[in-house]
């Protein structure tokens, strides 16, 4: 899909935002997710690229490289074809972290920074506790896995 200069880019990104876990997220600590059948889930790439690089990727960078078509391109894709692939992607609306399963399932908090940039804090962890509770940062939710 060429970009046309009326081409709507949407993006997940948000900035100086803590997103709480679920009211119904089972965990009651930051759980690493498990690989399923030998092959990682969303939840353990996601957990992997923000764990490993804590404040270095926006939600737009995680959201898309975790989806089928981020995973789709190989090491050998130009920056050309990466950057076309992103633009179809986020082309249209796409789920943002709040409905990662790290804050659904796996009782992760998700922070985003002044920069939107991400870091995740487990459930008992201090660090949660600080940002749930900071006036200072957008207060959110993480979306229900069942309906109320």
């Amino acid at each position: 899909m060429a970009r046309t200069p009326h081409t709507t880019l949407h993006t997940t990104n948000c900035i100086n935002t803590f997103i709480h876990v679920a009211e119904d997220c089972p965990a009651r600590t930051g759980e690493e997710p498990q690989l399923r059948g030998g092959n990682p889930t969303v939840a353990t790439l996601q957990y992997r690229m923000i764990a490993e690089a804590p404040y270095q990727f926006t939600s737009d960078d995680v959201v898309f490289a975790t989806s089928a078509p981020g995973r789709a391109l190989d090491a050998k894709a130009s920056k050309k074809e990466r950057k076309l692939a992103r633009e179809t992607f986020f082309s249209r609306g796409q789920a943002c972290m709040r409905a990662s399963p790290l804050g659904k399932r796996f009782g992760w908090g998700v922070h985003a920074d002044a920069d939107g940039r991400l870091a995740i804090y487990a459930l008992d962890s201090k660090r949660y506790q600080a940002l749930a509770t900071d006036p200072e940062v957008t207060q959110v939710r993480a979306m229900r896995s069942k309906r109320a």
